[in-house]
């Protein structure tokens, strides 16, 4: 035995170090690797061979090998062993605890971990029924030095997370060690606290090792301080929290100290068992917080232990200010705290910090400090909302690129990003929630903040101009987004409008009218021809318009200044303009924008001066000014606000005949009627039929043609969503808005642009019937080598659907250059959205006017449901599968959402039905293809395929459009659904809404736990759908078959809102035996494909007992499905099907009946790929210690029971 013993071991060590030889060869490695594992599976020597092994004589390698094969023995063959073999296995392990390691500062950490597993192995399957010594034997341990100290800490917290944390183990095992646990949990806690408090008195006295004892101790007590009664936390005046916060100062400890900290702190529970928590505002713990906040920022070089401690200590500060927030105002009465001031001193050392994730950590508890009812109004926490405002001067300024070195931020933000474009996605979502914390502590110090934000706007009006050392490379002297000038203006731009919005909340009546007016001034005044700066100039002017208000005599003034932005250029000498950049493009889109955000919010106050507004627009329009198309929609969007204050029908309708009188008159001229209902015409038109050379001057007649197009169509689109009648309805009828009333008494309203609109219909119809053709395979020929790729989607919408939202950064701001491809990509794209924006716009805008339109159904289907199966599908032919779904998002999203929503009810039958009908039925047939397609890909385990990057991302795209497609068509069916758990939240896609299912209450993520019994109702138009059988049985079949579709999302939101609600309607109906079966075994199929992910498998369960409980009394059918499903007790389905059948049966309650049907259906569920192959755990469980044992005797008949003997006849006791 000894020497087969032997010989293993010498074998085991060779094939060991085979394995961990980098110079190996990967079939010797693959070799070893095999031989080492049929031992530890198949070998009966593998106890004493792994006690061999583990002897200190062995190298660290083969130890570790050594005790994970006893491990192994302990996990996958305890069961099988006698009592005899585990007691000896105990006994050794538990020597190996007492001298089977080195000295505590030689010994190698995996050798720790690996013999706390094997120990907690043990725990897991023997405590407390067959080891009830185990917490006494670990305490002797202890007493033999640090080492076996440090490994008993190690233990503990190693049956903590295993028992509590992760659960790795059957629920009464669970329950057994973690009830014994608690109930030791007095000897226990004191147990760690004495030996953190022995070993850093001894580290004190400068002993190395017992600094490593105490570092176990406090990782040991932050696995137990999460889940303990809060009494033990709270013991002895806190004494625990008292004595972390003194660890605080300990360079070695502080770091853990502060982590068990953060975890007490951050508690929930009953607010009386968290009063105790106050004392941490004490003059001791207090003054140990503020020293180490305070000290945060003295270190001239990064040390990156100090900065994980500052984050620590940051969050305890925040979790405290949450507790200070919950108990301050309470019913505990708790009152604020005296030391309040030097909490929130501490507080401010972490927002002033250089590290701009320390100054992030901290705006919750500002934003939970300034809301707070009580505190709010205290004088600390009034005087620190100023200082906070002036810390929001410096940390509003964008600094801190990781790529740079001229702030001290940069030095942390190395640590924390990975790359310039990381660091501005953060910044971006910091400065928001600044913003937000701004608004908030504005409110409390209004004149104070106005004070802050008019010195700093009248601060960088008088500063220079500081290009700094990055410039842009349009032009000499203009600042690029990083320079100091800029970054400068913008966080006092973005301080300023956070002011202005909350001071005219909070200071109705003393409002700084003359102040602002003087500030609104020197704004005006302010020249500059660097268009960042501009761009801040003209949010300053947006900001302080409102004032203009109260004296009305500078709109002209600030009417000059935006109308002077829309025709901004860079001239570079000579009167030679630059190449527009993109930040010329965005100060001429910040004037237009601007405008119309004052015409839509002050339409009153700009009337007066309407006359000069449209001479100077026809100005415009008529000089040599290169006004885009989208400037010159905008400026006329901004007339049709205006106009609505003329409350005149007649009136207006003329402004509107006049101001789109070349556009409706080319709109329908012959020429482009030609163009628009001819594909190859219109292809010759905008020039995809051309070969174009980069910047070659040959397509300037096509350009201009495409950019003719776009004109028309922003155009009638901001008519269309800007022309309105008056809101008031006396206003409305004095006008000659109001043209009748419904039978239910509701006003019918007449829109001044119909007349416009309806011209212009059969050409934007001809359009998108013409779109929809260019797909056809003889117009796919017709796209020149230049622009084949043209319908392919762009690369910022690819990013978008894959999630990939972070920009590459600008800093230089050159020039935009866009290929001739992307111009054409960016064309057909935007085109198209616009034309199923102004068709759903409208229905919204029109409404009777619209919907009324004779053969209006026909009229949509035949253009914007036309040629859709002509659209390539495969992703190898020239037109990937990506533009099909492009289409349909953009449909369905745009159009059908606000087509459904402003559709009166009287219309449902004779528009919405013809229209949703076919809309269900194509998207039904297309995505059982595509699925059927991506199931096929997934299928395929080919190992010599070898797929190019290029293939894998169209691949991908092609998926997650599949994914978003399939959500918006369910979208329709469902009200208030949402896009949360995958990961393209960037991708701005608006939802439909109550179109067909009205949900009782709102998902607010998809891990919302559906209700008992689906309380979901059919809405008016759902009601009206059903009437149709082919249409109603499309939707059955859609919301069944997409149960099984690989999108967890979508399976979850349909399962418990769409399905029953769908299939109750006939549920009492005569339904066919095969049509009950496939509803059923498509759940079930659902079941297979998502059954792992908890929240499916809920309400995929829920679903198969309410198809099952309602119709398996009629349709015999579902107990044949139910027999095919693996490993099913028959028995049990036998004893379930009686007490669904058998009135008389014996009922049992909602949860035990689900619980039931959930284990007949368990053969069904689906496991994760990493779940499939991985070798079971079987943990034993053991005579249960809680359980109290019934009783043997009969009660009833052994003794009397208490009401008989109060009302026997006779009574000895009396």
């Amino acid at each position: 035995m000894a020497d087969q013993v032997s010989t293993m071991c010498e074998q085991l060590v060779k094939a060991v170090n085979v394995i961990m030889d980098a110079e190996t060869s990967q079939i010797y490695r693959l070799e070893a690797l095999k031989f080492c594992e049929e031992f530890k599976e198949t070998s009966s020597l593998c106890v004493p061979c792994g006690l061999k092994l583990a002897d200190k004589g062995h190298s660290a390698v083969v130890r570790h090998f050594g005790l994970q094969v006893l491990e192994h023995v302990i996990k996958f063959r305890w069961n099988n062993m006698q009592q005899q073999e585990k007691v000896q296995l105990k006994e050794c392990a538990m020597q190996l605890l007492s001298n089977g390691t080195h000295s505590i500062l030689e010994e190698e950490s995996h050798i720790k971990d690996v013999l706390s597993r094997i120990t907690v192995e043990m725990i897991k399957r023997e405590w407390p029924q067959h080891w009830p010594d185990m917490l006494k034997e670990m305490e002797a341990l202890t007493s033999q030095g640090e080492s076996q100290t440090e490994l008993v800490m190690l233990i503990l917290l190693r049956l903590a997370e295993d028992v509590i944390t992760f659960q790795t183990l059957p629920t009464q095992r669970r329950r057994d060690i973690q009830q014994t646990l608690t109930q030791n949990m007095d000897s226990v806690f004191s147990f760690m606290m004495a030996i953190l408090h022995v070993n850093v008195e001894n580290y004190r006295k400068m002993a190395r090792a017992h600094c490593r004892v105490a570092v176990a101790a406090l990782n040991t007590l932050a696995g137990y301080i999460d889940w303990v009664s809060l009494v033990h936390i709270t013991n002895n005046n806190c004494q625990l929290l008292e004595m972390l916060c003194l660890l605080l100062s300990e360079p070695e400890l502080q770091l853990e100290a502060a982590e068990c900290l953060l975890i007490a702190i951050s508690r929930k529970g009953k607010l009386e068992d968290r009063k105790p928590f106050m004392l941490l505002f004490d003059d001791v713990a207090i003054h140990y917080i503020l020293s180490a906040a305070q000290s945060a920022d003295g270190l001239a070089i990064l040390v990156e232990r100090r900065y994980n401690f500052l984050k620590r200590l940051c969050q305890v500060l925040c979790a405290l200010g949450s507790q200070l927030c919950s108990l301050v105002g309470s019913d505990v009465e708790v009152e604020v705290p005296t030391n309040l001031s030097k909490y929130m001193e501490a507080l401010l050392a972490f927002t002033t910090h250089s590290s701009q994730f320390l100054k992030s950590s901290t705006l919750a508890t500002w934003g939970a400090l300034f809301r707070h009812e009580t505190l709010s109004k205290d004088s600390v926490v009034v005087e620190k909302a100023v200082q906070y405002l002036r810390a929001c001067m410096t940390n509003l300024v964008k600094i801190g690129f990781p790529s740079r070195n001229n702030n001290p931020s940069c030095m942390y933000s190395c640590v924390d990003f990975d790359s310039d474009e990381d660091f501005n996605s953060f910044f971006n979502a910091f400065r928001a929630q600044q913003g937000e914390v701004l608004r908030i502590a504005c409110r409390i110090v209004p004149l104070e903040a106005f004070q802050i934000a008019a010195e700093w706007l009248q601060y960088q009006i008088a500063s220079p101009i500081d290009t700094g050392d990055t410039t842009s490379k349009t032009a000499e002297g203009l600042c690029s987004i990083l320079s100091p000038s800029v970054v400068q203006w913008d966080a006092m731009t973005i301080f300023m409008e956070c002011m202005v919005g909350q001071i005219f909340k909070s200071l109705e009546e003393e409002l700084p009218i003359d102040q602002s007016m003087e500030l609104l001034q020197a704004v005006l005044n302010y020249e500059t021809k660097d268009p960042l700066i501009l761009s801040c100039v003209l949010t300053n002017v947006s900001a302080l318009f409102p004032f203009v208000i109260h004296r009305t005599h500078f709109l002209p003034q600030v009417l000059y200044k935006l109308f002077q932005a829309i025709t901004f250029e860079i001239e570079t000498g000579q009167d030679i303009k630059a190449p527009r950049t993109r930040a010329v493009k965005n100060v001429r889109r910040h004037a237009c924008s601007s405008i119309i955000k004052i015409c839509r919010d002050y339409p009153e106050f700009i009337l007066p001066c309407f006359d000069m507004f449209y001479n100077h627009v026809k100005k415009l329009f008529s000089s040599n000014a290169t006004l885009t198309h989208l400037e010159k929609s905008s400026l006329m969007e901004a007339l049709v606000l205006i106009s609505n204050q003329f409350k005149d029908f007649a009136k207006q309708k003329a402004f509107l005949d006049e101001l789109l009188a070349s556009v409706v008159a080319e709109w329908t001229s012959d020429e482009m009627k030609n163009v628009l209902w001819d594909p190859a015409v219109f292809l010759s038109f905008v020039g995809a039929d051309q070969v174009v050379l980069e910047q070659s001057k040959e397509t300037d007649t096509a350009s201009l043609n495409r950019a003719r197009l776009s004109f028309h169509l922003y155009a009638m689109l901001g008519v269309v969503k800007r022309a309105r009648w008056p809101a008031d309805l006396e206003e409305a009828k004095a006008g000659g808005f109001v043209v009748g009333y419904t039978s239910a008494g509701a006003p019918i309203y007449r829109n001044p642009c119909t007349a416009q609109f309806l011209a212009s219909l059969p050409n934007l119809l001809a359009l998108i019937r013409t779109q929809n053709r260019l797909f056809m395979p003889e117009n796919m020929s017709r796209l020149s080598e230049t622009f084949s790729r043209a319908h392919e989607m762009t690369d910022m919408e690819k990013n978008m659907v894959l999630g990939l939202t972070q920009p590459l950064l600008d800093i230089h701001d050159t020039p935009v250059y866009k290929t001739n491809l992307e111009r054409m990509q960016g064309f057909f794209t935007t085109l198209y959205d616009n034309c199923f924006h102004v068709l759903g716009n409208a229905g919204v805008c029109l409404q009777r006017d619209f919907y009324t339109i004779d053969g209006l159904a026909e009229e949509i289907t035949g253009s914007a449901f036309v040629s859709l199966d002509h659209v390539p599908d495969h992703r190898l032919q020239k037109c990937p599968l990506s533009i099909v779904f492009a289409f349909s998002l953009t449909c369905s999203r745009v159009f059908v959402k606000q087509l459904v929503q402003s559709c009166p009810q009287e219309y449902y039958d004779s528009l919405l039905c013809p229209l949703l009908g076919p809309l269900f039925t194509y998207m039904m047939q297309r995505l059982n293809v595509k699925w059927q397609v991506i199931n096929q890909r997934s299928s395929i385990n080919d190992e010599e395929e070898v797929c190019q990057d290029s293939q894998v991302t169209q691949e991908m795209l092609e998926e997650q459009l599949v994914r978003l497609l399939a959500r918006d068509v369910l979208d329709l069916l469902s009200k208030k659904s949402e896009l949360n758990s995958c990961d393209v939240n960037s991708y701005d896609f608006h939802h439909m809404s109550d179109i067909f299912v009205e949900e009782d209450m709102m998902m607010d993520s998809v891990q919302a736990v559906s209700p008992a019994q689906p309380t979901e109702e059919l809405t008016e138009l759902g009601k009206c759908l059903m009437k149709h059988e082919n249409i109603y049985m499309t939707l059955l079949t859609l919301s069944f078959t997409s149960v099984s579709w690989k999108d967890t999302t979508n399976c979850h939101r349909t399962a418990s809102v769409v399905c029953w609600t769908l299939l109750r309607q006939v549920v009492s109906g005569n339904l066919l035996p095969e049509a009950v079966t496939w509803f059923f075994t498509s759940v079930l199929r659902g079941l297979q494909m998502h059954g792992q992910h908890e929240v499916c498998n809920f309400a995929l369960s829920q679903l198969a007992m309410l198809i099952y409980e309602n119709l398996r009394p009629r349709y015999t059918e579902l107990r044949a499905v139910m027999i095919q499903i693996p490993n099913i007790n028959t028995e049990a389905l036998d004893q379930f099907d009686h007490r669904l059948m058998d009135p008389s049966a014996q009922k049992v309650g909602e949860k035990k009946r689900k619980d039931q049907f959930r284990k007949l259906i368990a053969g069904t569920v689906g496991k994760a790929l990493c779940q499939q192959f991985r070798k079971e755990v079987h943990i034993r469980n053991l005579p249960s210690l809680f359980k109290k044992p019934k009783p043997d005797k009969d009660i009833l008949n052994s003794e009397t029971l208490g009401l008989a003997a109060l009302f026997a006849s006779t009574n000895d006791g009396l």
